[in-house]
Order: structure tokens, then C-alpha cells, then sequence
């Protein structure tokens, strides 16, 4: 590619095209340089350092999977809404494995604070609870649970965790069946 026209906006899309390629571990300065055909130092006119790159493209994914989840929202509640929300996180974790590690990261906390994206995300997870009749702590404590099973789902199937012949899909259905008989009862528990 020629050096003009690059960009902040360029950059980071390259680089979460490259974490889905190679992972997100091998996003580097010097890899996105090379594809853009430009030395390492011309990269530091548009991120400050690798973090700051690596943060942009947690938040970049955090904004795509939030839309996306949003999208699968709209117009749903109860059950119909949990299911939604947990395709769409799924879907996204398993379509871009590199974007959705970079939103794993550990990012400053004034940073998130900031994230208008990181807020949908909190915002659709208590609207989904809210719900079924939860107030915090539960909120919190039920969002924990859907976010490590979600999570947890897809980075072993991703990584060919799961090698019964039973479908994943299956298996899946029936684990999002088993969240939505457990945040029914929470208040039983």
C-alpha cells in the first residue's frame, strides 16, 4: 500500500484484520509497517506505542461487538433476548477470534470509563436481567455468569475445544436453556 492517506482509523482496522489473520498477540508496529509499506518510526505519527495501538483495537471490536449485539436486542426481552445476546457474543467471538481477544485485555479503568462502547455492553447485559426481575448485587453477580460462559463457549470452541460428536450448537442451545432456567429462579437460589 502507499504511504499517503494512512490513517489512526486505517491502522487500527488493519490491525484488527491482522489479529483475526494471526492473533492478536502478533499485532505489532513493525507488522502493521510492513503492511503498509512504511517504516516503524512513520507509525508513531499516528498511535503513541504498541499499547496504544492494541487498546484502540479493544475498543474498536468492543464498538463492532456491541453493534452487533444491539442489532440482535432490538425489540426482544426474557428469554428471546437472552438468546440473542448470546449468538451475537458468540457469532462475534468465533467470526473474529483476534478482535474479540483484544476486548479480553486488561484497559485502564478511565479508559473504560470513557468507552461509550464498553457502556452499551454494560448496558444491554442489565437490560437482558433486568428483565427477570434482578437488582443489583445480582446484576452483577448474574453478568459475571453470563460473561464467563459466554466466553468461555466460544474460546473452546474456537480453539477446537470440543470434540464429541454431539453438535456444538446443540450443546450450546441447551447451555443457553440452562442460563435461562437459572436467571428465572435466581431469586430461588
Amino acid at each position: 500500500m502507499v504511504r499517503a492517506g494512512l490513517t489512526v482509523e486505517r491502522i487500527v482496522l488493519a490491525a484488527a484484520e491482522l489479529a483475526d489473520a494471526a492473533g492478536f498477540d502478533n499485532v505489532t508496529i513493525s507488522a502493521l509497517a510492513r503492511h503498509f509499506g512504511v517504516k516503524d518510526a512513520s507509525m508513531y505519527s499516528h498511535v503513541r506505542n504498541l499499547g496504544d495501538l492494541r487498546q484502540r483495537v479493544a475498543l474498536f471490536a468492543a464498538g463492532e461487538m456491541g453493534d452487533l449485539i444491539g442489532a440482535a436486542l432490538a425489540g426482544r426481552a426474557g428469554k428471546d433476548a437472552l438468546v440473542a445476546f448470546a449468538n451475537a457474543y458468540r457469532a462475534y467471538a468465533v467470526a473474529h477470534p483476534g478482535r474479540y481477544a483484544a476486548t479480553q485485555i486488561h484497559l485502564d479503568p478511565a479508559v473504560i470509563a470513557e468507552s461509550e462502547a464498553f457502556h452499551r455492553h454494560v448496558h444491554y447485559t442489565h437490560s437482558t436481567l433486568r428483565a427477570y426481575g434482578l437488582t443489583e448485587p445480582d446484576i452483577t453477580d448474574a453478568g459475571r455468569l453470563l460473561r464467563s460462559t459466554f466466553h468461555g463457549y466460544a474460546n473452546l470452541e474456537a480453539t477446537g475445544g470440543f470434540s464429541h460428536s454431539r453438535p456444538v450448537q446443540t450443546s450450546w442451545e441447551r447451555a443457553v436453556d440452562a442460563l435461562h432456567f437459572l436467571l428465572s429462579n435466581w431469586k430461588n437460589t
